[in-house]
């Protein structure tokens, strides 16, 4: 699957596509197919597809629709980049929405689906963010000016010389977390990671979303069972964050139980987002 053109690349310097894996009814013959297609944009650490992070447990939702998983640049199967950044992510975004599709974006990936659906509200058929990562339009909640100023002062102390391993660990262990396995593909997506454009200071205007026809949903966790500092952290500012971009925009906000809606409560989140994408067609 081929990504839109980027501003930030060389004048003359070929742009490779980023990988998308493909799901379809064709897989699951019993399935009947039905409604627009659907891209999922993942966030930091993973991959389209990943179990851990990703959208695996999302394929039951391939028995009616096509379902495209893009891996962001330099995770998964997409080319390298010198440095992730989620405007280059929407410009891919843009590119794999085709003729029109619904949009799935979690966590950083969530800021890049914002982005593209400010670009181009046209091709957007719905909008679902599960705990976006941008901080930014809550800025003025103590809660989530403290965890911008966390987070910047983290981003400047990074040492020159860690390591994916070293950053993979520091990032789960710091909050409790379990490190995941330090595979050669879980090493390449902290490598990324580690230097990618921050997300939570992306300044997303939400008002053309806002005003964008297509139905917008908000998926978050409730953070209850989450290791304490991950809740503190990480949870009570992207808690906050939530409930101001659903306002904001007048999604729908589903809150489920847990810290990662679309991995631990996969039945619940399919199912919200199955009627959301049936709702919007048949209005």
């Amino acid at each position: 699957m081929s990504g839109a053109s980027s501003s930030s690349r060389s004048p003359g310097e070929p742009r490779l596509p980023v990988h998308a894996t493909v799901w379809d009814h064709r897989l699951n013959p019993t399935g009947i197919a039905a409604g627009w297609p659907v891209v999922f944009v993942h966030g930091i650490l993973t991959w389209g597809t990943d179990p851990r992070y990703g959208f695996a447990a999302q394929r039951p939702l391939a028995a009616r629709r096509r379902l495209l998983l893009m891996d962001r640049r330099g995770y998964g199967r997409s080319p390298d980049i010198a440095r992730s950044d989620w405007v280059v992510d929407a410009e891919d975004i843009v590119g794999l929405l085709g003729a029109g599709a619904h949009l799935v974006g979690h966590a950083y990936g969530g800021v890049g689906a914002m982005a593209a659906a400010v670009r181009r509200p046209d091709l957007v058929r719905s909008l679902t963010l599960i705990q976006p990562g941008a901080l930014r339009p809550a800025e003025r909640h103590p809660v989530v000016a403290e965890a911008l100023a966390r987070a910047r002062a983290a981003t400047a102390a990074l040492p020159p010389d860690l390591t994916p391993a070293e950053f993979l660990r520091g990032a789960t262990e710091s909050v409790g977390m379990e490190t995941p396995e330090a595979t050669p593909d879980r090493l390449r997506a902290a490598a990324t990671t580690m230097a990618e454009l921050p997300c939570w200071d992306a300044d997303i205007d939400l008002v053309p979303l806002a005003r964008a026809a297509f139905p917008k949903l908000l998926v978050s966790g409730d953070w209850e069972g989450a290791p304490e500092p991950y809740r503190t952290y990480a949870g009570l500012p992207l808690i906050a964050c939530a409930e101001e971009i659903a306002e904001a925009t007048g999604a729908a906000h589903l809150v489920v139980p847990g810290y990662y809606p679309h991995t631990q409560q996969p039945e619940r989140v399919n199912a919200a987002l199955e009627d959301l994408w049936d709702a919007s067609e048949q209005g």
